[in-house]
């Protein structure tokens, strides 16, 4: 057994202050742009209900079905790394579009009042 074995980890140093508020800053923009999208969504007259109401209106519609589910499966494949040791750049585009919508949800809300 060695007797240092936590000797690797001697260069490893704690999280800044700073790094601490911009995470809290990054989830407080996520959280605003989830709240935002699912209003938007979910409301009477809503994302949801208009594109639905579009996909199922003729048949000739719903041919894009299998090409939106082939879509999402090529958007995954590229944002998911091959393995669970190594990590893609692009796995964190969600948040970066999430903390996109946050700032724009977060300005909606300053400027009109409301989502």
């Amino acid at each position: 057994m060695d007797p240092n074995k936590y000797r690797k980890n001697v260069n490893i140093k704690p999280e800044s202050g700073l790094n601490n508020m911009l995470a809290i800053g990054r989830f407080i923009l996520m959280v605003i742009g989830i709240i935002g999208l699912a209003i938007e969504f979910f409301k009477d007259d809503g994302w949801l209900k208009n594109v639905l109401g579009w996909l199922f209106q003729d048949t000739s519609h719903m041919a894009f079905i299998p090409v939106i589910v082939v879509v999402l499966w090529l958007i995954n494949r590229w944002i998911t790394a091959p393995s669970k040791v190594e990590t893609k750049q692009s796995g964190n585009l969600p948040m970066h579009v999430m903390m996109g919508l946050g700032l724009y949800y977060l300005f909606r809300i300053v400027t009109t009042g409301g989502f």
